[in-house]
């Protein structure tokens, strides 16, 4: 009783508040949904009518867990890749735009969702007419959720991250590359001492190709001068960076959790 008194101050003081956040107010996250609102209450008092509380954080109701690393745009990242069931597992590869694993990544581009064959036949996401089939331009620069490997498979609190949040990951972070439990990768540390791992995954085309070299995971952000290319992160056991490549490719997501006001 003394620990859900703890927890239900906290969340009041947080649901008055007019800035209520998971970020201002960990403790009245209780579902841990990343935000702070009236089902953390229902949360309190579903555990308070069943007699007991558990000694560790709820389970966040999807089943994917995030860590909050002190990023200063408060972005929560996903614990493991999609597809994954732990940070080292590699996790399903997707194309730029697709929310289903392929047999195989063409280099011909003959089974990519969003062409008619080629690089210059996009038929969604384009900014350049000369990459549009029959000219097409739709100006679309970020995936729309339906488009969206981490939203279509972990349901509506979860997005491919931006190539800004990407960048901010890099910026506030240290990193160094690293093996966990046998698995090549590379261990970022948050200004509060948390911790992300992302593998080295490497990337599918006809195969399995850099895995345990190189680490890629894809933005949800279109390059948008060659729309035929999306950014993504891309690390190795000495650099990191933010390039582009082509939509077709087959890379691993890692997904940011989404605020549920």
């Amino acid at each position: 009783m003394k620990k859900f008194s703890s927890f239900l101050v906290v969340l009041l003081l947080a649901l008055v508040s007019s800035t209520a956040s998971a970020q201002s107010y960990p403790r009245g996250d209780v579902d841990q949904d990343g935000a702070v609102n009236i089902s953390d209450l229902s949360c309190l008092i579903d555990y308070l009518l069943s007699g007991s509380w558990p000694d560790e954080p709820v389970t966040p109701p999807d089943g994917h867990d995030w860590v909050d690393l002190g990023l200063p745009s408060g972005t929560l990242w996903a614990t493991c890749n999609v597809g994954a069931n732990a940070p080292e597992e590699y996790g399903d590869y997707f194309a730029w735009g697709e929310t289903a694993p392929n047999d195989y990544y063409d280099w011909e581009w003959s089974n990519y969702k969003w062409c008619n064959g080629s690089e210059r036949t996009m038929t969604k996401y384009c900014t350049n007419s000369n990459y549009g089939y029959n000219g097409f331009v739709d100006n679309k620069t970020e995936l729309d959720p339906e488009d969206d490997a981490a939203y279509v498979n972990w349901g509506p609190s979860w997005r491919m991250p931006t190539t800004e949040q990407q960048q901010e990951l890099i910026d506030n972070c240290t990193s160094v590359w690293t093996t966990q439990n046998g698995v090549n990768g590379r261990l970022f540390t948050g200004s509060n001492g948390n911790t992300l791992f992302l593998p080295a995954a490497g990337s599918r085309w006809e195969s399995l190709n850099d895995a345990g070299s190189h680490g890629f995971h894809w933005s949800r952000t279109l390059y948008s001068s060659r729309p035929y290319n999306a950014y993504l992160l891309d690390f190795g056991s000495d650099y990191i960076h933010r390039p582009y490549y082509l939509r077709a490719m087959g890379l691993p997501v890692r997904a940011v959790r989404v605020s549920q006001n």
